[in-house]
């Protein structure tokens, strides 16, 4: 029989991170693998759907989303970063910040298109790039401040270089990007004639006074970067799947018509419930949401400090990378299930953040919990002998 998978198949297959919660499911534990977000969602973002589905707006919308929230994203990104959008051109809504970046490799990159990543790596941004083509190169981040110099970006370049992607602030290091490595990045780019790809979905989640720069902002980088990231973490809606491309309208139209080949549009009512958010809620919320993450961040890290897990303490995001290499086993998988049977709690091998055969000696634990879930899940920590 000639009937075969296609050669892609193996890089989509599950990840880690859902293998882990599937794990965690089997036992009945406390899940702090996958980035679910089991927080609130604001009332006025839930009445704001529920009453455009009574109002009727549950048709297709335009391939690049509603006004409403295009205009309602422009506006924030004005107030937030000073970074002047255009509604009609540059903002295309897809299904989550991981269908804009989709949709942004099917527009701008070949096949054979080189990528530069720096890892540790987002596995669903490893996974982007191979199902379209395109092939990841690493540049190394060292711990303890996840640090990269100059020279190993341009070790990782050759003539196929098209792009280079940069999460900030960062799953799942938590490691946010100061002004001067992004100035390096941008030095990079523009002397090598790079796209920059960002994920910033992590925004708002700052910590130790730490400021987002959004990378689109720096001298060169404005008319070769786009800008991705959307409101699952920030408003709690990871199953809503409303995220967002913005740059300029070159890359921009092409960009609308794959997300219109792939996914048609975002859910046409949820659309509304981001945009009345986005529209009603202040500084305060946001600000309240970091003073929020400060806290999970501070309960997790003593707990795994408590329990001989050293934290590499996250600056921004809701991650942290922990070291585990005093757990029974050969590899990270064997020490994070090693791990879930002896607490109950779930973590994601650090090799899942790595290629060849890195992270082995570490384990990423989500603090995007309610507080009671977050508290039993440190106790159970603590019993760890």
């Amino acid at each position: 029989m000639n009937l075969r998978l296609s050669e892609r198949h193996a890089w989509v297959l599950q990840s880690e991170i859902r293998n882990m919660s599937i794990e965690c499911d089997r036992v009945g534990g406390i899940n702090l693998s996958q980035g679910v977000c089991d927080t609130e969602v604001p009332p006025v973002v839930r009445q704001g759907a529920r009453e455009a589905m009574d109002q009727g707006i549950n048709t297709y919308t335009r391939y690049d989303g509603l006004v409403e929230l295009r205009q309602a994203i422009a506006d924030k990104q004005r107030r937030f970063t000073g970074m002047a959008v255009d509604p009609e051109g540059e903002i295309v809504v897809s299904a989550g910040a991981t269908g804009a970046l989709y949709c942004t490799c099917l527009a701008l990159l070949n096949p054979g298109d080189e990528v530069i990543i720096f890892e540790p790596f987002y596995g669903y941004h490893i996974s982007t790039l191979v199902a379209t083509g395109a092939t990841p190169v690493y540049v190394p981040l060292c711990p303890p401040d996840w640090s990269f110099q100059r020279e190993s970006l341009e070790r990782a370049w050759t003539s196929r270089t098209r792009a280079i992607i940069v999460n900030t602030p960062a799953n799942p290091s938590g490691k946010v990007f100061t002004a001067e490595e992004l100035q390096t990045i941008a030095a990079f780019a523009v002397h090598h004639d790079l796209f920059v790809f960002t994920d910033e979905i992590y925004e708002h989640f700052l910590y130790d006074g730490c400021r987002h720069l959004p990378p689109a902002l720096l001298p060169g980088l404005g008319e070769r970067t786009i800008t991705i990231s959307g409101l699952s973490k920030t408003f709690s809606i990871t199953g809503w799947r409303v995220g967002y491309a913005l740059g300029d309208a070159r890359w921009l139209q092409t960009i609308g018509h794959f997300n219109d080949l792939v996914y048609v549009c975002a859910p046409a009512p949820l659309q509304i419930g981001v945009a009345r958010g986005l529209n009603a809620l202040g500084d305060d919320y946001y600000e309240g949401l970091a003073r929020q993450y400060l806290h999970k961040r501070d309960m997790i890290c003593r707990a795994l400090t408590d329990a001989g897990l050293p934290p590499l303490v996250p600056q921004g995001a809701y991650y942290v990378l922990a070291d585990i290499s005093r757990l029974p086993g050969g590899n990270s998988k064997e020490r994070a299930m090693h791990l879930l049977r002896e607490t109950g709690v779930a973590a994601v091998p650090g090799s899942a953040f790595y290629h060849e055969g890195g992270g082995e000696d570490l384990a990423r634990f989500c603090f995007a919990k309610d507080d009671p879930v977050l508290a039993e899940a440190a106790a159970r920590l603590r019993t760890l002998k």
